[in-house]
């Protein structure tokens, strides 16, 4: 076992809130494209298969979760470019991950691409709570201590 693995630390606080809030910014970017598909086809009353309409939530939710990152990375001075690439690598697989839960969750709850009062608060805690620790250890990893 190598010495950086020995030395890793769950315990820091100031780690938690950063990824915390990370997180929550990928989740608001993730459910708008999310959601807003789902809740389209749900209004529209288009006839379009539940599988197509949740793969489609997905997508587009991945894609406003990037869009919104590279935003907020722009509004920090950093290129478009730069934020672009930032946007899409260090949290690709957390927006993956919270898409995927997010949307199984939906599933398994209500038979999928249904939006009601009582689903959107599970997918939204499960959506956060997937990525987060991967978070967490993506900032630890990258030597971003608690300061």
């Amino acid at each position: 076992m190598s010495s950086e693995a020995i030395n890793f630390s769950w315990s820091c606080k100031d780690t938690w809130k950063k990824s915390a809030k990370n997180t929550a910014w990928c989740l608001l970017g993730c459910a708008i494209g999310d959601f807003g598909t789902i809740l389209f086809f749900q209004l529209t009353k288009i006839p379009f298969p539940t599988l197509s309409i949740m793969i489609l939530a997905i997508i587009n939710g991945l894609i406003t979760s990037i869009i919104l990152e590279t935003i907020i990375l722009i509004k920090q001075k950093i290129p478009l470019i730069k934020s672009l690439k930032t946007a899409m690598g260090m949290s690709f697989i957390s927006m993956i991950s919270m898409e995927i839960t997010m949307n199984m969750t939906d599933y398994f709850l209500t038979g999928g691409a249904i939006l009601n009062w009582w689903i959107v608060p599970i997918m939204l805690v499960v959506g956060f709570l997937t990525p987060w620790p991967y978070n967490y250890w993506r900032l630890k990893k990258h030597n971003q201590s608690c300061h």
